[in-house]
């Protein structure tokens, strides 16, 4: 053979090598990466091609499946009270995905997830019988959660401390995932551009300024680091509070209220600005801080399951700053779930069950896959001093304080109000908050309430006229089912 002969032969074969080389890279490689794309609409056809399992409330399935008319897509997701318990569920669209609930669980809802495969499954690959979402979800809590929202924009969290279980997630305005089930473009685009945000989960994944009742934060890190040893003892309090290294004072909403050298307990009571925003630069913003991460907040991966958005606690403060961020001001956010937990901790004797709004997964055949009531861990936020202490100066609040309208005839209820600016200078609508405990007949329920607007004029605006009476009527509920 001559030389040229063997040289293009060489190259042929380099060739042939090369076009196997990439015809293995392709099958192998960027076939799966093809076959996983979200945008491949072979993945949509094998989604809906057959009924998905079910989020289960109270024993009812809330969710289904229905035969479509027409198109390559076998099935649809349906709902039941789907404005109800958007807040929950999520969607499961054939064209913009899947979102909490249905999204976190959506291999277990579609078949896929490899805990379902029986071994005839796995040796014929064929797609296993959907498994099933139980949540925690008390219909009557989220009802009365739902219902007493009404058109106000806000949002309520019921968890039951004792357990960490999430009774109620609720969210208004809300929308119905039915509509955009099947892509409708039309409906979607009316929910996103709505200026009220009703797809936004205010409930988890929006967090506010908290206002006062941050204090109770506040009021833990003084009693656990020692700055006082009783919610009685009289606090080093001037009315009003000059802030360090500022020219404005920190005043009163209500200046006749007794918030001079007050005590913790008549601070709560009349949540008196002057002597949190003092107790906090008195602590330190670190200690402020510590015990507002125990609570919760700078929590990144806060996993209910559906991930909540980091509630906020500061750093790098200065003394005025850390005044204000003593009263749930400056930068300080947290959504409802958050101040929920805050109150859960503090009525369960100083221990936080982990939040938790599902109860279990499962097979098709009802077989448990994951019990997540089993794995709730537990953590001592206080001491059970501390949490007496302040569940009593919590009872004094609805008792004879700023939160009377969360009174429950034959149960025992600790709240705290707030009301907190939005706006520059607090040119906007406040936000009114309401976090709470009630007991009653061996049950407990903490709940937190946020109303970011009503029909209430600005005057009008408050804890506990806005956002105390939705809690009451969610513990109410809690209480007797």
């Amino acid at each position: 053979m001559n030389k040229t002969i063997r040289r293009v032969s060489v190259f042929t074969l380099l060739l042939v090598f090369a076009l196997l080389v990439r015809a293995t890279w392709v099958q192998f490689y960027e076939g799966q990466a093809l076959a996983d794309d979200k945008h491949n609409r072979r993945n949509t056809i094998a989604l809906y091609s057959e009924p998905l399992g079910n989020i289960v409330v109270g024993g009812e399935a809330i969710t289904g499946s229905a035969r479509t008319k027409s198109g390559d897509l076998a099935y649809k997701r349906t709902y039941t009270d789907g404005s109800l318990y958007a807040a929950v569920t999520g969607y499961s669209s054939q064209a913009y995905g899947a979102t909490q609930l249905e999204g976190v669980y959506q291999d277990l809802l579609d078949g896929t997830d490899t805990r379902l495969k029986s071994v005839l499954d796995t040796v014929t690959n064929k797609r296993s019988d959907p498994g099933n979402v139980i949540t925690t979800i008390d219909p009557d809590v989220q009802k009365a959660a739902y219902d007493a929202l009404g058109d106000k924009k806000g949002a309520a969290v019921a968890i039951d401390s004792t357990t960490g279980k999430i009774l109620a997630v609720a969210s208004t305005p809300s929308y119905d995932p039915s509509r955009i089930t099947t892509g409708d473009s039309d409906a979607w685009k009316e929910l996103t551009k709505d200026a009220d945000k009703p797809m936004t989960n205010r409930a988890l994944r929006q967090p506010l300024p908290p206002g006062s009742t941050f204090k109770l934060v506040v009021a833990a890190a003084a009693l656990e680091d020692g700055l006082y040893s009783s919610v009685d003892d009289k606090t080093d309090s001037p009315n009003p509070y000059d802030l360090p290294q500022s020219s404005s004072d920190l005043t009163n909403e209500n200046p006749s209220a007794p918030c001079e050298d007050a005590s913790i307990r008549v601070a709560l009571q009349y949540s008196c600005n002057n002597v949190f925003g003092k107790m906090a630069v008195d602590l330190g913003q670190d200690k402020v801080r510590a015990m507002a991460e125990k609570f919760g907040f700078n929590d990144e991966e806060q996993d209910v399951p559906v991930r909540a958005y980091t509630s906020v606690y500061p750093s790098d403060m200065d003394k005025a700053q850390t005044a204000l961020s003593g009263i749930g001001q400056f930068d300080v956010t947290a959504t409802p779930l958050q101040m929920a937990m805050v109150s859960a901790a503090i009525a369960n004797d100083g221990k936080l069950v982990s939040p938790h709004m599902v109860s279990r997964i499962t097979d098709s055949g009802g077989d448990v896959l994951e019990n997540y009531d089993d794995r709730a861990g537990t953590k001592e936020i206080v001491s059970s001093d501390t949490a007496e202490q302040l569940q009593s100066a919590m009872q004094t609040v609805v008792e004879e304080g700023t939160g009377t309208n969360a009174q429950i005839s034959g149960a025992t209820v600790g709240g705290k109000t707030g009301t907190a600016q939005h706006g520059e200078k607090n040119s906007k609508t406040p936000y009114a908050w309401f976090t709470s405990y009630g007991k009653a007949d061996g049950k407990e329920v903490a709940v937190a309430v946020v109303v970011e607007q009503s029909d209430a004029a600005r005057s009008e605006v408050s804890g506990n006229g806005l956002a105390a009476p939705v809690a009451k009527k969610v513990m109410e509920a809690a209480l007797k089912s």
